[in-house]
């Protein structure tokens, strides 16, 4: 949970810091790059470090993304200019994708199948907790202190982080004669890396249709097919292509994009339509999307005494309904609703979320043995990360061209208007959720035991 911390607090402390950091800075046209490349990291360093998990041990992974992201967290405070502050959100990204996973598998080993839905509801619990204090911390290191604290605050957090993780677990690895899979990791990561540069950057950096674009998915599709042959005739593959022929792998890896992509929907752009359109103080804009990630956690802990008396099918298809259910009623939201609401909405769609995340990723970990449970539950996360650049894609090109041209502010109504095509999209996603939930494995046998230690 310390570990998790780490990354959710840097997802959501830097967003009221913003100004801050530009008016020290500068580079006001460079500080989206602070978002994007630390996610585009996360993403592509996650499946790596499932892999890594399996073949070298949960702990050495681990304790190497705590102390990468400590290493980063410092740099990042000590950042002279734009440039370097991204290189090294750079690699505070990398130290995040090793940290994750590798928590969650963790969870995975350590707990029996009755005990993960309660473990993985701590775990999530932390994001909701997250997505609260991080952005009023955030405010609060900007206005009297300095926007440098936010970095500065993860060093006591990594080093008790690492100390618990290296004093009190401790594992027994059959290393074996398994080779890593250098080739394999970087053209996953160089084919990853452009296509989600691709999806987060397209229609803002450059036009969708700019020769740029063309260029980047091109490389993108190339250097991934690569990586298709390569992992076909190497021994011990990055990323096993068994992943992609297993019923219930692929149905809770698309039911983590679907997730991915409808919490970076609602996480967007909640708190603009309450504020834009529903004329709400920034406090209850916050309140009103709140209740999505406090819903989440309890959901979620709740989950196993769905799923183990009726299965994963069943426990995912009522959290997919749930979602349904709130997803859809926010198309009823227009100028003259009220911010309960848009609350009670949320609500609704994070009571499903903790039932269709945790449960899809739980029947997924569940599904094989110690070996290969890293690089499932990485692949998994990065499925989510995938569902996310899509979504950022998706509403940004639909809200931008609800604006339409003019260089003035979007009126209410304009907002109003591209909110509700934003819902609607939100909706359909929310329905292939649901049909992917349709996918799952009723019931899924114990995995192996983890080796002694």
């Amino acid at each position: 949970m310390l570990s998790t911390a780490l990354v959710a607090l840097d997802a959501t402390i830097l967003a009221t810091a913003v100004p801050a950091i530009v008016d020290d800075l500068g580079g006001f046209s460079q500080f989206p790059w602070l978002f994007s490349i630390y996610l585009l990291a996360q993403a592509v360093s996650t499946p790596i470090a499932g892999r890594l998990a399996d073949v070298l041990g949960r702990k050495p992974v681990m304790l190497f993304g705590i102390g990468l992201f400590l290493l980063a967290s410092v740099l990042c405070g000590f950042a002279w200019s734009m440039p370097a502050l991204i290189v090294f959100r750079l690699l505070q990204g990398l130290g995040a994708g090793a940290i994750q996973p590798i928590s969650i598998t963790i969870a995975g080993d350590i707990y029996t199948l009755r005990e993960r839905a309660v473990a993985q509801g701590y775990i999530a619990s932390v994001w909701g907790i997250s997505s609260v204090v991080g952005p009023a911390l955030g405010g609060v290191f900007a206005d009297f202190l300095s926007w440098r604290w936010i970095f500065f605050v993860n060093i006591p957090l990594c080093l008790v982080a690492g100390f618990i993780l290296w004093r009190n677990y401790s594992e027994k690895v059959e290393r074996g004669t398994q080779r890593i899979d250098y080739l394999g990791a970087a053209l996953l990561a160089a084919g990853t890396s452009l296509l989600i540069l691709g999806l987060l950057e397209g229609g803002e950096s450059w036009a969708w249709d700019a020769p740029i674009s063309f260029g980047i998915f091109a490389a993108s599709a190339l250097l991934l097919v690569a990586f298709v042959l390569v992992e076909r005739k190497v021994e011990h593959p990055i990323l096993p292509l068994w992943i992609f022929r297993r019923r219930v792998l692929v149905a809770s890896s698309i039911v983590s994009m679907g997730v991915g992509a409808i919490t970076l929907g609602l996480s967007s752009y909640i708190p603009t339509f309450s504020q834009e359109v529903l004329s709400a103080s920034a406090v209850i804009a916050g309140f009103s999307l709140a209740v999505l990630t406090l819903g989440w956690p309890v959901a979620a802990s709740l989950a196993g005494r769905l799923y183990l008396p009726f299965g994963f099918r069943i426990t995912t298809l009522i959290g997919s309904g749930f979602v349904v259910v709130g997803t859809a009623l926010m198309l009823l939201l227009g100028e003259a609703s009220q911010v309960w609401e848009v609350a009670l909405f949320c609500l609704i769609v994070g009571l499903g979320m903790g039932l269709v995340a945790a449960p899809a990723l739980i029947a997924a970990q569940t599904s094989v043995d110690w070996s290969a449970r890293g690089v499932v539950t990485g692949a998994n996360m990065f499925a989510r990360s995938i569902g996310s650049a899509v979504g950022v894609a998706i509403f940004g090109a639909i809200v931008n061209g609800a604006a339409g041209d003019a260089t003035s502010t979007p009126s209410p109504a304009e907002l109003a208007s591209g909110m509700h095509t934003v819902f609607l999209v939100i909706t359909a996603i929310a329905v292939a959720l649901l049909v992917a939930s349709a996918f799952m494995p009723k019931h899924v046998a114990e995995p192996a035991p983890a080796p002694a230690g």
